[in-house]
């Protein structure tokens, strides 16, 4: 019996024990369909409609102009007009607003004297993303409002305003013009996806064989160990592929995600992935003591490093060195930027290199690492 059969042999094994398991076929490939949809509909960061009250204690022509700013804003949704303070203080402290707008009397007097109005906006700062874009777009609503008020200023004194210079940016946003975020989550959770259940799953496979007695007779057999890895591999790798091909779909298809570049650098940097991962899942197995150990450390294994590591969520430049480094031992931070690249830069092989190679790398050390660990705990 030569390699190339004994790794079909487990192989065969390896599809039998999944086809008599059908709940953890449906989990295989099921699972990561939900996750998708789930995801990419309820993990967003389009920051709009951010509920707002004012408190216009001027109530002239000029206030009711510089609130409409607010009121004809995507951004902003006003949703109550409050008297005093205690309004502002109780809907804070109600979650019913997350932006106040407080403006004093006298408002209408100092713009008309040509004074300095003031005008206090107040941001509530539990969700610091919605605090910090908040700040943003109000100040550029008040830059706005004392533009037009210089304008009907100078209008009012006989200067001739359209003379004046001026600075016109065209701003453009480069391979995702319409900012949605689905096109920049996508591209990374199918990532996220396919780590939690590559490694989830192959990590009890090990512990399974130890757990059903068949361990001693595979150790008996001259079945060499990574023979024995590969084809514990092989049936995984292919249902992960299924896993790829149908998220790409749904991401495309149904999701309206572009696809841009190389379909093949894709699937090439998705096997390494996987085989990476699976690396990962084999090594756990290989020294969990229980199925439910297994468990525990895969899902921190393949969770943690996927959101927090790879770039997925948080921009990998902001986090501290330290950080930084310690990401580069884990293949999802290659994969995410790998991905991105092909769905929505157009990149191909020629750009994507440096990540192919790292993949290979980490590969090839996760499966001899796996490899390894396994032998040295058969001989004990």
């Amino acid at each position: 019996m030569n390699g190339l059969t004994r790794i079909g042999a487990v192989v065969v094994k390896e599809f039998r024990h999944l086809g008599r398991d059908r709940r953890m076929l449906a989990v295989v490939v099921l699972l990561p369909v939900m996750m998708l949809l789930l995801f990419s509909y309820a993990l967003s960061f389009d920051i709009e409609n951010v509920t707002t009250i004012v408190v216009d204690s001027d109530r002239t022509a000029t206030s009711q102009q510089y609130v409409q700013r607010y009121e004809q804003s995507a951004f902003f949704t006003v949703v109550a007009h409050g008297e005093a303070m205690s309004d502002v203080d109780a809907a804070f402290a109600e979650g019913t607003a997350k932006v106040a707008v407080i403006i004093p009397a006298g408002f209408e007097h100092a713009v008309r004297s040509g004074g300095r109005a003031e005008v206090a906006v107040l941001v509530d700062g539990t969700e610091p993303n919605s605090a910090k874009v908040g700040r943003s777009y109000s100040v550029a609503i008040n830059q706005l409002f004392s533009t037009e008020l210089t304008r009907a200023w100078a209008e009012q004194q006989g200067i001739d305003t359209s003379s004046l210079g001026s600075l016109d940016p065209r701003i453009r946003t480069w391979y995702n013009p319409d900012r949605r975020s689905s096109d920049f989550l996508i591209p990374g959770l199918m990532v996220v996806i396919l780590a939690i259940v590559t490694v989830q799953q192959t990590a009890v496979t090990l512990v399974r064989e130890r757990t059903l007695g068949t361990e001693e007779q595979l150790e008996v057999s001259p079945m060499r160990k990574l023979e024995l890895m590969i084809g514990k591999v092989i049936p995984w790798t292919v249902l992960a592929f299924v896993d790829v091909v149908v998220i790409v779909a749904i991401g495309v298809l149904g999701l309206g995600v572009p696809l841009r570049g190389s379909v093949l650098a894709l699937a090439v940097g998705a096997t390494l992935f996987i085989l990476s991962s699976l690396g990962m899942g084999l090594a756990v197995s290989a020294v969990a003591p229980s199925e439910d150990t297994a468990n525990i450390a895969a899902l921190m294994i393949a969770l943690l490093p996927s959101f927090l590591l790879s770039g997925f969520v948080f921009p990998l430049e902001q986090m501290p060195e330290v950080v930084q480094w310690i990401s580069y031992v884990f293949p999802a931070r290659y994969m995410v930027s790998l991905s991105r690249g092909v769905f929505l830069k157009g990149a191909g092989f020629a750009e994507l290199w440096p990540e192919l190679t790292a993949l290979i790398v980490i590969t090839v050390i996760l499966i001899a690492m796996s490899t390894l660990m396994y032998a040295r705990k058969a001989r004990r």
